[in-house]
Parts: structure tokens; C-alpha cells; sequence
């Protein structure tokens, strides 16, 4: 094996062990570096370049989508090749993208980035799908905020990667702890159900929470556990009075879900004895679709999961474009480079 580390031989392939008792079975950031995480016929592909004498032969190749979105992924596709001998370009995160349009550029050595073409194209292909996603949701909300609450529907590895796209998308915040602090975020999140059916009592909850919490926090309580949501909210709004920020629903779909006229009725309610202050947070199953209804009858806020996080990825491929300066192209794709006045130079 390389000194660094890097696979670049079928016999690398067939070293490379994994012992039993690893406790988590995602790819550690240097095995991704070094290469294991990639197909393996990009090393078949070398090997047959390197008994040619050809694996050195300097190449241009270009990333493209299968349909538009929003770009993500491109900090993480840039370090993984941070230290080849390459020239690089690439548009920028929150980007917007066409399908076709070029979103990443390599210029160098076969050698230098052969074996990595997986590995950068699956870090588009995910965060560019949850990143559209969010921006989906975005257009939902229009002005008013949400939070990405999708950490739970996918592997803990890449949770913090999915909330950092829905950010990049258009979330205002995310309740990973690590996936907020990527993007210098302090995390949001109010209390589970778990609090309240362990303490057996919403109001008893609420009232803990608003003693233990910082003066500056938002203080938002959820009210579905256990009574009707408005009656719970009007006892809580009752207690806490001015400290309260908001209440949250999350009604599950086993009871009907939170409708419109569920909002409607608390809405009014809090008016009537004067908690107009008091702000609708509504989650559960959200979509866009269901984020502009339950907008329009008084949701002031969002929290949405899984429609992020289960997301498909956007489809990226990886063209060789030109070779030693020679406009080259599979069957079916036109030969050279394909402009995008949204690439800029960054290696």
C-alpha cells in the first residue's frame, strides 16, 4: 500500500481487513480518504492504466446532475481533493443547477483522482437531494421559519451531513447537534414526548422546563400528550404567561394529524385570552404541500423530517471531457467542455 494510505492495487484490496468487533459499520474519514469506500473497478482501472503506461495522462473531466436543484456537498468534494495535483472548479453551495449544467471541473492526472470519483460523487448526490428538498420546504414557508428535524430517519454518520444540506437549502436551523454546529448554529429543539409521559402530567413539564431555561431561550412547549391541544395550551399559556414563546403540535396521524381547523381553534383561543404573542409550531409528516395549508390557516412555524431526509439523492455523473487537451466523449454526449458562467477556480 501507498505511504499514503491510498488503495492502488488489487492487492491492496484483498489486504485491507475488517475486524469483527468494529462497533459501527460506517467508514471512518480516512478510509474514505484512502480510498475504501470506493468501487472497486476504479482500482481495476488503474492497474490497467499503470500496465499501459497510461495512468499519468492528464485529463479534464466534468460532474453533472440528472435533473435540477441545489448544491451541496461541494465543501466535502473539494477536501477530499484538496491535495492532488489538480487544477479544480466548482459552482457554490446553494447554488442553483439544471440538469447537465457542470457543477464540479478536474483538470490533472488520471492517477490523482481516479479512484475518488465515487466518493465525491456520492457526497453531491446526497446533499444536493436533501438541499433541494429544504429549499422545497423554503418556498413552502415563505418567510416564516423552520427546522430540520430529519436526523432520526437516517444513519447517525451522515446525519450531521443531511441537516448541514437542509440548512445550505433553506432551513433555518437543524436539531442535530453537530449537523447545527457545521454551520455555526446553535442547535434548535423544544422536548419529546418521552418528558412528558415519563413526567405523567404537560403543565408539570412546562413548568420545569421554564425554570431550568436560560432568561434569552424561546421557550415553545408541546401540547398533545395527553389532553386536548387547546386545553393544554391554554393551561400552559396560563402558567408561564409572557415567558412562553410558542406551543407545538404534533398530533399524530392516528388521531387525524394537526389540521387547519386545529390551528384555527388554538389560534383563536390564545386571542381571546390575550396570549397573541404566543406562536404555532407544527411538525410531524410535514411536506410542502401540507406546510402551505397549515401556513394559511396560522402555523407560524415549521418542523420538518422525513420529507428531507428521505429525499432521493440527485443522480451525478462523472464525464472525461478531454484528453491531453483533445475534446473527447462517450456515445451519446458531446465532446469537450460544457460552460458555467457559476464555476469559480478554487484549487
Amino acid at each position: 500500500m501507498s505511504s499514503k494510505g491510498e488503495l492502488k492495487t488489487l492487492k491492496d484490496v484483498l489486504d485491507f481487513e475488517v475486524h469483527g468487533d468494529r462497533p459501527l459499520h460506517s467508514a471512518t474519514h480516512e478510509e474514505i480518504l484512502s480510498g475504501k469506500t470506493t468501487d472497486v473497478y476504479f482500482i481495476r482501472t488503474m492497474e490497467i492504466l499503470t500496465h499501459l503506461g497510461l495512468q499519468d495522462k492528464t485529463v479534464t473531466a466534468e460532474i453533472f446532475p440528472r435533473k435540477p436543484g441545489i448544491a451541496a456537498g461541494i465543501k466535502e468534494a473539494v477536501n477530499i481533493l484538496a491535495h492532488k495535483d489538480i487544477k479544480l472548479w466548482a459552482i457554490e453551495e446553494g447554488d442553483s443547477f439544471e440538469p447537465l449544467d457542470t457543477v464540479i471541473r478536474i483538470e490533472g492526472p488520471y492517477s490523482e483522482f481516479a479512484i475518488f470519483e465515487t466518493v465525491v460523487l456520492g457526497c453531491l448526490a446526497s446533499a444536493s437531494g436533501w438541499a433541494t428538498a429544504a429549499y422545497e420546504c423554503r418556498q413552502a414557508c415563505g418567510d416564516k421559519p423552520f427546522v430540520c428535524f430529519g436526523s432520526r430517519h437516517v444513519h447517525p454518520s451522515v446525519a450531521p451531513v443531511m441537516e448541514r444540506a437542509a440548512i445550505i437549502g433553506g432551513a433555518d436551523n437543524a436539531s442535530c447537534i453537530l449537523g447545527a454546529r457545521l454551520m455555526g448554529k446553535e442547535p434548535s429543539g423544544t422536548v419529546p414526548h418521552a418528558a412528558f409521559i415519563i413526567a405523567g402530567d404537560t403543565l408539570k413539564v412546562a413548568e420545569a422546563y421554564d425554570e431550568i431555561t436560560p432568561e434569552h431561550h424561546n421557550r415553545i412547549i408541546l401540547v398533545d400528550t395527553f389532553k386536548d391541544e387547546a386545553e393544554e395550551t391554554l393551561r400552559v399559556a396560563k402558567s408561564l404567561k409572557q415567558r412562553l414563546g410558542g406551543i407545538r403540535l404534533d398530533t399524530p396521524s392516528e388521531r387525524g394529524g394537526v389540521t387547519p381547523g386545529l390551528i384555527k381553534e388554538i389560534r383563536a383561543r390564545l386571542d381571546q385570552e390575550g396570549f397573541n404573542w404566543v406562536k404555532i409550531f407544527v411538525s410531524g409528516g410535514l411536506d410542502p404541500e401540507r406546510i402551505r395549508l397549515l401556513s394559511e390557516a396560522g402555523a407560524n412555524a415549521f418542523g420538518v423530517g422525513s420529507y428531507i431526509s428521505s429525499t432521493s439523492p440527485i443522480d451525478m455523473t462523472m464525464d472525461i471531457k478531454e484528453v491531453e487537451g483533445k475534446a473527447i466523449a462517450k456515445r451519446g454526449r458531446i465532446p469537450g467542455l460544457i460552460h458555467n458562467d457559476k464555476l469559480r477556480r478554487v484549487k
